[in-house]
């Protein structure tokens, strides 16, 4: 889950850091070069009666060419540093990405933990001494 105030210029960071993927790997260069991106559809418009238009996406303007528009511009910047690993973090031990706030909004609707526990185990906690005779 991603915390609406982690949308990042109009669209959740989730969008660049999955468009982006085959770009990190080295396949393409740009997303639009890959077969399965969305980014076809989205910044270019080309057809495809696979992929749906996300709310967020359809903010971007009023007609589908403003929308695509929009949509490139926002590709010509890169993710703030540090962001793909707080993406991957949160994907792999199955966390929300957010702050404090909506991580304990999310746990508590879910019932479950929503953020990465301490590290290493619980301490011991000292049993008294008894003083016998």
């Amino acid at each position: 889950m991603v915390e609406r105030e982690a949308e990042n210029r109009g669209l959740s960071p989730i969008f660049y850091y999955i468009e982006l993927n085959p770009v990190r790997a080295g396949m393409v260069e740009h997303p639009g070069e890959y077969r399965w991106s969305s980014y076809r559809t989205n910044g270019e418009g080309e057809e495809n009666a696979l992929i749906r238009p996300h709310g967020l996406y359809e903010a971007l303007g009023l007609e589908a060419t403003s929308r695509q528009a929009a949509y490139r511009e926002l590709f010509r910047h890169e993710l703030e540093p540090g962001l793909v690993d707080r993406i991957r973090r949160a994907t792999n031990g199955n966390f929300v990405l957010g702050n404090e706030r909506f991580a304990t909004e999310v746990a508590a609707v879910i019932g479950r933990r929503t953020l990465p526990g301490k590290l290493g185990r619980p301490r011991k906690v000292a049993e008294p001494e008894f003083g016998g005779a």
